[in-house]
């Protein structure tokens, strides 16, 4: 039977160096819980055990049951029937499924019925999900939803919704855009206001809502009337009752076994999430870093899928007497396909596990604050993991989705004709990924949020840490490569601030965000090269290849390519 944990040995490889002792630690109250709940590890060996035993299971019922349902899925789409949203077949299948097997609740704390994992296990299990049905990961990992309320809700609130999403009882939308408020959330208008008893309900219209007939929704409307940005806006947690409408399901491109609604609020009884006015500038912003780090692991799976089925077709088509696979120019673009996936798995787990120091670091300091204690120290790694994770978490959706597009267009091209057709794999994958560097922020979005930490050189201490080190052989020549890089990175980031000019630094910033990404990738891959053989191939190409790609980049920032920019309005006629 197919297993997408078992089946993966780069996934294995990065399971078996996951350095998440210090945060299972932190999650399981120095073991603390064991005392308590019967499921909870004794150790951290004990925690990693329970890790694989549920990914294992993940991976089984990702290759064996979701992946075979995915293509009857795509045809089949979800329907609206008396305002009500039809799931198609398989997508409600494989949820009962999850939710038999215990998977819905996987951060979440036991107490509420979850499994009180770590985020980048999680992680994990989307990026397996998302390999077999990318469609059905947006209502898997719509369990973000669950945990914004763990974080910020009441502990009524808590006590009510959390065990729902755990045992799979129901499932949520995040409920954000509006027809004039899409990228920009600060114009959000759908109004809350509150009623003769002190309740707070909900009136107006939600549109492009991934997962809008969901049972529980996180709601962002404006609570304060005459408000213009997003200090005027809160969030809202609602069920879905008679007073929420679905208008309509959008026709897409891609992703059909996800339904997409546009929603209409007829004085819907809510409750206040956390504090008023905090709803955009704190809540949907820690809402919206989760969900990319999901979108990238949704990217990131689509990619291995093409990739496997681009593998499997090139060594079983034959041509010119021999399979297509033998030849240069096809192998080659598989090896920039494996090279592109093993080194984006490489930063979406380095990301991961940043996201769970900030998260653990942070619940950490404000333990010792309740119990006064001193908690100087733990809030300043809090602090310090807090700016990491803001850097790398819009970098790893920028780069994994716009990744999965390319990996998915090659692995069509490798198919020729045939992965034009509706019956090949390849087909369906490359509209689904289509909408990755779309949607939770574009990846022009994603941009600006990592060039502010970008431009202030936020990892340079790591950078000069790995610059000094020695590193096995030829790995040495690799090593020099980086450094270059790195000269180039702070040669083009001097040349942005020379010219002090802020149109200039908007347009330049992808050049800077990609050669800060190369670093930052390049020596996540020299580290694994000093431990594992195979994993030179890796870095070399990567290496080598992502050198020419910074030269193009510094050339770009410091030559005049931009100054066209300003003379747009006569060059687009």
């Amino acid at each position: 039977m197919p297993n997408f944990f078992t089946d993966n040995p780069d996934l294995l490889f990065h399971f078996d160096h996951l350095e998440l002792e210090e945060v299972v630690a932190l999650i399981e109250h120095d073991y603390e819980q064991a005392a308590v709940f019967s499921d909870a590890p004794t150790d951290y060996q004990d925690a990693l055990h329970n890790y694989r035993e549920v990914l294992t299971l993940a991976g089984q019922i990702a290759g064996d049951f979701i992946a075979p349902r995915a293509a009857q899925v795509d045809l089949e789409g979800n329907r609206l029937e008396d305002d009500r949203v039809i799931y198609a077949t398989g997508i409600r299948e494989a949820l009962d499924r999850l939710g038999q097997a215990e998977l819905m609740g996987v951060t979440l704390p036991r107490r509420y019925g979850g499994l009180n994992f770590p985020t980048t296990i999680y992680i994990m299990a989307i990026e397996m999900i998302s390999r077999a049905d990318a469609s059905l990961m947006n209502i898997y990992g719509l369990q973000d939803i669950a945990e914004t309320i763990n974080r910020f809700g009441n502990d009524a609130q808590r006590e009510q919704f959390l065990p729902q999403f755990a045992s799979g009882a129901c499932t949520g939308a995040m409920v954000l855009t509006e027809p004039d408020a899409g990228s920009d959330l600060q114009a959000v208008k759908l109004q809350a206001y509150e009623d003769a008893q002190g309740g707070w309900r909900l009136r107006g219209v939600k549109r492009f809502i991934t997962n809008g007939c969901g049972d529980i929704l996180l709601v962002l409307a404006r609570s304060e009337p005459g408000s213009k940005d997003g200090r005027g806006l809160s969030l809202f947690v609602c069920s879905s009752d008679e007073t929420v409408k679905v208008r309509r399901l959008e026709h897409k491109l891609g992703i059909h076994g996800s339904p997409t609604c546009e929603l209409q609020f007829n004085d819907t009884p809510a409750q206040l999430v956390g504090k008023r006015k905090f709803g955009l500038i704190k809540y949907v912003m820690d809402l919206m870093n989760g969900a990319r780090l999901g979108v990238a692991a949704q990217a990131l799976g689509i990619a291995q899928a093409a990739y496997e089925e681009a593998l499997r077709y090139a060594r079983a088509r034959r041509q010119f007497g021999q399979v297509i696979a033998n030849l240069p120019v096809v192998a080659n673009m598989l090896i920039d396909m494996r090279v592109l996936l093993e080194s984006n798995r490489s930063l979406l787990y380095a990301v991961a596990q940043w996201v769970d120091r900030r998260d653990k670091y942070t619940e950490h300091a404000a333990r010792l604050r309740e119990r006064g204690e001193p908690s100087a120290e733990a809030s300043e790694r809090a602090k310090q993991a807090t700016q990491v994770a803001a850097l790398l978490t819009p970098l790893v959706k920028y780069v994994l989705s716009e990744a999965a597009n390319k990996i998915t267009y090659d692995a069509l091209q490798i198919h020729g004709g045939a992965g034009y057709m509706r019956e090949f794999a390849i087909e369906r994958l490359t509209r689904d990924a289509r909408v990755t560097n779309i949607y939770e922020g574009t990846s022009q979005l994603q941009i600006v949020a990592a060039a502010g930490p970008v431009m202030k050189d936020l990892l340079a201490a790591h950078f000069a840490a790995a610059e000094a080190k020695d590193y096995k052989g030829h790995l040495m020549g690799l090593a020099d490569k980086l450094k270059e890089i790195r000269r180039l990175f702070l040669d083009s980031r001097e040349a942005v601030v020379g010219k002090g000019d802020k149109a200039f630094e908007e347009v330049a910033a992808r050049e800077l965000v990609d050669l800060y990404g190369y670093l930052f990738v390049g020596y996540l891959l020299l580290e694994q090269a000093q431990l594992d053989g195979r994993k030179v191939f890796i870095a070399k190409r990567y290496i080598v290849s992502a050198l020419a790609e910074a030269r193009k980049r510094a050339e770009l920032v410091t030559g005049d390519n931009f100054a066209d920019v300003i003379h747009a309005d006569k060059i687009l006629v």
